[in-house]
């Protein structure tokens, strides 16, 4: 390897490493902020405090308060722990049912027609109209958010296992195998699971970045979590007609929203990174 290569290698991975460790420190202060919100905040987020309507940004009110008098820094920690909650167990979910289904179709041709199927089905649709389909059958709420955000990843991560467990079971090694005798599971688990995780890891840090968008166009157009319960997406909905008494109004949940997407997309061009340099 020439020194040329060398100083390549090495700047890529100091480049990885800047990405995950920036990326998962957003992740980190943001949810700790939300994990911690009764002890960073006097105020309950539903509370109305009298003769505070609308009010800048100050000592007391962080973000100001909003048109029913409440405290805007209160709502934006105790929405990030709602949303955090539902996208943690939403997207990995999806991604073990999905993988489920992948590795089903992968040794079994109808099942693997059946799912292909299905998952044209969803993927036909984009997900704010299946959200606001679903919802006009459930009713809105955190549940319909949940349940989207899950069928959306399903046939994403179901795809992904299924094309690595394809192109890995082609592999020499996996061959030598089955010819000694190995059980099409026990390769499974041996062989085809362990090279597919790295892609997974990557595809869902990806996801959980689409879901905090998801989670926050759904109750920004309100079909997801319902008043008076705090969301981010709810709070900059709640937002637009106020931001010229108070604009730390809107300002607070977008930039939580925008440090979340951005936490989740560095973690995953870190370890796409970490893949492509070994």
């Amino acid at each position: 390897m020439d020194a040329g290569a060398v100083v390549t290698h090495s700047s890529s991975r100091r480049l990885r490493n800047a990405q995950l460790l920036v990326g998962a420190g957003l992740i980190a202060l943001i949810a700790l902020a939300g994990l911690g919100a009764d002890l960073l905040t006097d105020y309950d987020p539903l509370a109305q405090i009298p003769g505070a309507n609308l009010l800048r940004p100050g000592g007391t009110h962080w973000l100001g308060t909003d048109q029913l008098n409440r405290d805007v820094f209160s709502r934006v920690l105790h929405g990030i722990r709602i949303d955090l909650l539902i996208v943690f167990t939403a997207v990995p979910l999806g991604a073990v049912i999905g993988a489920a289904i992948g590795l089903l179709g992968s040794v079994n041709t109808v099942a693997d027609v059946l799912a292909q199927r299905v998952f044209d089905l969803i993927l036909a649709f984009p997900a704010l109209i299946f959200a606001i389909a679903l919802t006009a059958i459930t009713g809105p709420g955190a549940h319909a958010v949940f349940v989207v955000i899950v069928a959306a990843e399903v046939p994403i991560f179901g795809r992904q296992i299924r094309t690595a467990v394809l192109a890995i079971r082609e592999q020499s090694y996996v061959e030598a195998a089955e010819v000694i005798g190995a059980g099409t599971w026990w390769t499974l688990r041996k062989h085809v699971l362990p090279n597919a995780v790295e892609p997974l890891a990557v595809q869902l840090s990806l996801s959980l970045s689409v879901a905090v968008f998801l989670d926050s166009a759904m109750s920004f157009i309100g079909i997801g979590v319902r008043p008076p319960q705090p969301s981010l997406g709810s709070i900059i909905a709640e937002s637009i007609a106020n931001m010229d008494a108070n604009p730390a109004f809107a300002v607070g949940p977008l930039a939580v929203v925008a440090a979340l997407t951005l936490g989740f997309l560095l973690i995953a061009q870190g370890l796409g990174r970490a893949r492509r340099i070994g």
